[in-house]
């Protein structure tokens, strides 16, 4: 996706060998007119697969997933890190290591909201090394319906692991902006 390649060009921050630093329009300070149009590709990417729900992560997934929701007229739901005072023990939960943060949080979603039978595109943010996909995979097996699809904002191809455990566990991924190395402080796209 041009539009997001150049964003990352432009602002995107290198600050290791590892982590790309996007907050001044995706993580933190959200721009809205980015992720429309990630919505719309993430939209055009998976039409026709009869999706009725996208399923996210809290916190950053749900800027990208929203927009996804609206243009393909399906609900948005996110997986919470912690567990509110307000959830009843009716959830599905699976544990989900944060390659940025270093630890590994119990996600949960209501099982209200995630019945059986449902045709899920999975939205994210990253993908380093694919475990907040798989967690959220997993959860909807666990809720009896199908992962049709992976979409993910900017994937870290350098990374081992990531994308192939995903593509190996039988799913599709669809990432809008693949980076292959940082070089020099820079970005270096995969074709």
């Amino acid at each position: 996706m041009k539009l997001l390649k150049e964003k990352i060009m432009s602002e995107g921050l290198v600050l290791n060998d590892a982590i790309l630093k996007v907050d001044s329009f995706l993580n933190h300070q959200i721009d809205p007119e980015l992720m429309m149009e990630i919505g719309k590709e993430f939209h055009r990417r998976f039409s026709g697969c009869g999706i009725t729900k996208i399923f996210t992560i809290e916190s950053s997934g749900i800027a990208c997933a929203l927009p996804a929701g609206l243009c393909m007229h399906v609900p948005v739901v996110f997986a919470r890190k912690q567990k509110s005072a307000l959830m009843s023990s009716e959830a599905y939960s699976t544990k989900v290591y944060s390659f940025t943060k270093k630890i590994t949080s119990d996600v949960t979603v209501l099982k209200k909201f995630l019945p059986a039978g449902e045709k899920i595109l999975i939205i994210d943010d990253f993908l380093a090394n694919g475990e907040a996909a798989l967690g959220l995979a997993n959860i909807v097996q666990q809720a009896g319906s199908e992962v049709v699809g992976i979409g993910i904002v900017i994937e870290k191809s350098f990374q081992p692991g990531g994308r192939q455990r995903l593509i190996d566990a039988g799913f599709r991924v669809e990432s809008l902006a693949r980076v292959q190395a940082f070089k020099d402080g820079k970005v270096i796209f995969a074709e």
